[in-house]
């Protein structure tokens, strides 16, 4: 299983080791352009940050929604988690390429369902359900669309109406020193959110996102610091302010990076960066960076690094570590050490750059892709994009 606590790091040079699979990732970035060890897709990309012990999750209830479930036993932890608390969400999604489960937080930001979570909560995810912590139901979820620089996602829940939301607050009047509260779903646990107290560091901080273990970093800016020690499972849950406001959603945290007085440190989206783009998502303004709907689908596994192209080593691509059978890639006969130059004119250098220029496109789309394999030939096919795995 996994979640998203991204780790803050600086990158690596040269090839990366051979990627093993993730499994519970802290507040963690996943890049899902290369997944899996047998079949993997290409489109998706995670940040790894701290990582903790695999929590089993029991698969989740088909109905659109299922019937309430016993009340948590404890109580709050304080009066501002109460007065947060049901308007958050737990979330679960299956990463079906992946075979693994990822766990996560999300924030209620309309009663009709509308939820506001970390990308890497659910990239890769082929099923989303969502459990309400102020009404114990349980509900599919869909993607309206997600933001994957920002590490931003906006869900819909299927049949959910009269949802208490969170108290949001977009005001930039954030000051270092400031006590504040972080609540989640620490754990994958469920039931009532745990609550873990700090304070804010620094602000407009700037960190690299890594996944250690695919080697796929990627900056995340004008974050929120704190000493807040953060779990695997609360990634995409609130920070909340003293005023019992939420000012940030907890995206990354370390454990490899201590400051002196020995906590972790963490990282928020400050919530006044959070609220636009959440808004921009919910009206389909789609953008270089917002991407609205469904995820095209090409069934590529790619290197994380940039790989040299056959018989022009001035240039590089990225290099194709594995096909999916049945997709797009496969029908256009691809195979593992070809190395994917552009697609329809729009250069590749990377397996980031990939899943850049792959934002642009949904299921259905057309496009020419262009690729040279081990020994130098150029080759060209059209292809028109599968339905993928979220974000």
């Amino acid at each position: 299983m996994h979640d998203g606590l991204l780790t803050a790091g600086s990158d690596q040079a040269g090839p990366p080791p051979a990627p093993r699979r993730p499994h519970y990732h802290v507040l963690a970035v996943v890049v899902t352009l290369a997944v899996l060890a047998a079949a993997v897709l290409v489109s998706v990309v995670v940040y790894s940050l701290v990582r903790g012990p695999a929590v089993p999750v029991a698969a989740p209830a088909s109905p659109p929604a299922s019937p309430p479930a016993s009340p948590p036993a404890s109580p709050p932890a304080s009066p501002l988690a109460a007065g947060v608390d049901p308007g958050l969400v737990d979330v679960t999604a299956t990463l079906g390429y992946q075979q693994a489960i990822s766990s996560g937080t999300g924030m209620v930001l309309t009663p009709s369902g509308r939820v506001i979570t970390n990308n890497h909560v659910i990239e890769g995810a082929t099923s989303i359900t969502v459990t309400d912590v102020g009404n114990h139901r349980t509900y599919t979820a869909a993607v309206t669309g997600y933001d994957q620089g920002q590490d931003i996602a906006v869900l819909q829940l299927a049949g959910a109406s009269g949802l208490t939301t969170v108290p949001v607050s977009t005001s930039s009047a954030v000051v270092v020193g400031e006590t504040v509260l972080a609540l989640g779903n620490a754990q994958g646990q469920g039931g009532t959110p745990a609550a873990a107290a700090g304070t804010i560091t620094a602000l407009g901080q700037s960190i690299t996102a890594t996944d250690q273990a695919a080697g796929i970093s990627e900056q995340l800016t004008g974050l929120i610091q704190t000493d807040v020690p953060l779990q695997p499972g609360d990634s995409g849950g609130p920070l909340v302010s003293p005023a019992g406001q939420v000012i940030g959603m907890n995206t990354a945290a370390s454990s490899q990076f201590q400051i002196s007085s020995g906590a972790a440190q963490a990282f928020a989206i400050p919530a006044s960066q959070a609220a636009p783009i959440a808004a921009a998502i919910a009206a389909g303004r789609s953008s270089a960076a917002v991407h609205i709907g469904a995820t095209a689908f090409l069934g590529v596994q790619v290197v994380s690094y940039s790989v040299p192209v056959p018989g022009n080593p001035a240039s590089t691509g990225a290099g194709v570590a594995g096909i999916t059978p049945g997709t797009p890639a496969a029908r256009a006969g691809l195979v593992a050490g070809d190395v994917i130059t552009s697609i329809s004119g729009h250069a590749v250098t990377s397996a980031m750059s990939v899943r850049s220029v792959m934002d642009a496109y949904h299921p259905g789309d057309t496009a020419s892709l262009h690729w040279v394999d081990q020994d130098g030939q150029a080759h060209t096919a059209t292809i028109v994009f599968a339905a993928g795995p979220a974000g």
